[in-house]
């Protein structure tokens, strides 16, 4: 699964979608509704660092020929969705 660029960008967007909804669903939820805003700063900068590990996959994929110009940007766009790299997997990477 690690041993290609694609088999990365898969499993780093697998962790990244992840990371995106616990923020989303569990972290922002516990700083407005129980006043934890601790939450956020953990959970959001694991997720910063995962989004940013996100984008060079992408860049390495692409720069290695495994993903054409128009799925990276796909990818990237992908980024900003919730569920939006367990899609791009789903229907582009297999």
């Amino acid at each position: 699964m690690f041993a290609t660029p694609i088999g990365r960008l898969r499993f780093v967007g697998v962790l990244e979608a992840i990371s995106f909804l616990v923020l989303l669903l569990i972290a922002m939820p516990l700083k407005y509704w129980a006043d934890i805003p601790e939450a956020v700063t953990v959970v959001g900068g694991a997720h910063g660092v995962l989004f940013i590990l996100y984008l060079l996959t992408i860049a390495n994929a692409l720069f290695t020929r495994d993903l054409t110009f128009f799925k990276s940007v796909l990818a990237v766009i992908a980024a900003f969705l919730p569920f939006g790299p367990l899609l791009l997997d789903r229907k582009m990477l297999r």
